[in-house]
């Protein structure tokens, strides 16, 4: 296929934006493993870029060591985990019979989940409806707020719509219930959409901040981006720095642990993307054209 004049340069000029944004994207992330990757001279000194300096591990040696970032981890692990599961199945069984022709009252339902998009209950009565559900310094406090995204169920909603009746009817005749009619048929369909989903719920809870500072107590069940916050803001790197001996610190600086605290935050999301990307750019594109 040719292309006109005006193409190559309209498609030249995109192409050029994106990699432009996407480097952009890019850098500061590879200045923070850089960072978190060299000696403390190159640091203190302002040589580390794009690239490490004097390359040491010294720095997630001391955060494994020193601070409770495993613990923290597994922790991201357990909320990503189960809040995704529940998260799933919630939306699932709400799409569902709100997609189907045959529900009673599907759209007054519909325009309510919608309303709340619109409007909540605001931080402090959600905060007594948590504290009276005894759910206060425990996961639940962060599962059950987020369990349906009335946006992700709604995206759910309408794939289910697109898929033909005329296999939900064949099914039907074959004897197949609305369990086996949903198992068997709708979700094997539906693998790139809950794939897409699952990915929107995974980034939600695993870059969990807000919550968790207010629902939990104990330091013991913080995750890492609240245990990455306080270390940044009260400096509290420093302290244990101070405590420990000096040699194990000779090479390695506050900014550099900061910086490799981040990284072990944000690689688990590196990882799964490029797993789930083919699953998610179908995802995103299902129900963009109709006919």
């Amino acid at each position: 296929m040719k292309y006109t004049t005006g193409e190559k340069v309209f498609y030249g000029v995109n192409y050029f934006l994106l990699s432009l944004a996407g480097l952009i994207c890019l850098l500061p992330l590879l200045n923070l493993a850089s960072v978190s990757l060299s000696g403390k001279d190159a640091v203190l000194s302002g040589f580390v870029t794009f690239w490490p300096v004097d390359v040491t591990t010294e720095s997630y040696k001391l955060l494994f060591d020193g601070t409770p970032i495993v613990n923290a981890f597994f922790n991201n692990v357990k909320i990503t985990v189960v809040g995704v599961v529940l998260s799933m199945i919630f939306t699932v069984f709400a799409a569902y019979p709100l997609s189907r022709s045959w529900f009673y009252g599907r759209r007054y339902l519909t325009l309510v989940i919608v309303f709340t998009m619109l409007f909540n209950g605001g931080l402090i009565p959600t905060y007594l409806v948590i504290k009276q559900l005894g759910l206060v310094d425990s996961y639940g406090a962060l599962w059950l707020p987020a369990l349906v995204s009335t946006y992700n169920m709604l995206i759910m909603r309408s794939f289910f719509e697109s898929i033909p009746d005329e296999l939900v009817e064949a099914a039907r005749m074959d004897g197949a219930g609305e369990w086996r009619v949903l198992l068997r048929i709708m979700l094997p369909l539906s693998v790139p959409m809950i794939a897409t989903i699952a990915l929107f719920y995974g980034v939600h809870y695993w870059n969990a901040f807000f919550n968790v500072l207010i629902y939990m107590n104990s330091a013991d069940k913080y995750n890492m981006t609240v245990l990455i916050q306080q270390m940044i803001k009260s400096q509290s790197v420093l302290q244990e720095l101070n405590m420990m001996n000096q040699e194990e610190v000779s090479n390695i600086t506050p900014e550099g642990i900061k910086a490799a605290g981040i990284m072990i935050m944000v690689i688990p999301m590196l990882i799964v993307y490029p797993l789930l990307q083919r699953y998610f750019v179908k995802g995103v594109m299902i129900g963009a054209i109709k006919g």
